[in-house]
């Protein structure tokens, strides 16, 4: 049976015998998408797990969506007062944020989900960066796992520069820009061999 991501495993074997083991290691990619989520659900999302872990995060969107019977439309976040988010979990900061995601969203700087799938990657991140409190890790996420954008790297992300520095058996971590260089040899597949690097054992 030829495994959707077939193609890239077979590509990303060929660069070395490090990244051969760790596919034979991990096994088949896995990497699924939420593509029934908008742009605007999913930046809020990212958001609540900036620094936090997946389980902190969890605890907080399920708040979120208890607190309004579903996943809130951008009208009810600009409505919330700050006390009502910070009861859900959310700093200060995050809800500042969160309110500016659900204003782009009305104003259309956050695009539905049709136009942003006609936006190539630079834009969007240009775009939607202008937001305070988003930065291109935010985007990054959105557009592996809502858009299924095959190539994207998020080269400042922990867990893929750990993975990488353990991968290499480094001494010290790739910073952004090196990452980012080094990354340039796994396209067009750079969101597959980002789900590898998160799964590097420890």
């Amino acid at each position: 049976m030829n495994a959707p991501y077939q193609q890239a495993e077979d590509f990303l074997r060929a660069i070395d015998d490090d990244w051969s083991q760790l596919i034979d290691h991990v096994g088949e990619c896995k990497f699924t998408t939420k593509s029934e989520r908008d742009p605007y659900e999913a930046l809020v999302r990212a958001v609540a797990y900036q620094q936090l872990s997946t389980k902190a995060g969890d605890a907080i969107l399920k708040k979120l969506i208890n607190h309004y019977e579903q996943f809130p439309e951008p009208p009810q976040l600009l409505a919330a007062t700050f006390d009502e988010l910070r009861a859900v979990g959310f700093s200060g900061r995050k809800i500042e944020t969160l309110q500016g995601i659900a204003n782009a969203a009305v104003s259309g700087l956050v695009p539905p989900q049709a136009v942003a799938d006609s936006m190539s990657n630079e834009s969007l991140i240009q775009q939607i960066t202008t937001i305070k409190g988003i930065g291109q890790w935010t985007v990054e996420m959105m557009l592996m796992f809502t858009l299924a954008r095959m190539d994207i790297l998020p080269a400042d992300d922990f867990g893929i520069v750990e993975g990488y520095k353990r991968l290499k058996k480094l001494e010290t971590a790739p910073k952004r820009k090196q990452m980012a260089e080094i990354g340039q040899a796994w396209s067009p597949y750079r969101t597959v061999a980002s789900w590898y690097l998160w799964r590097v054992p420890k």
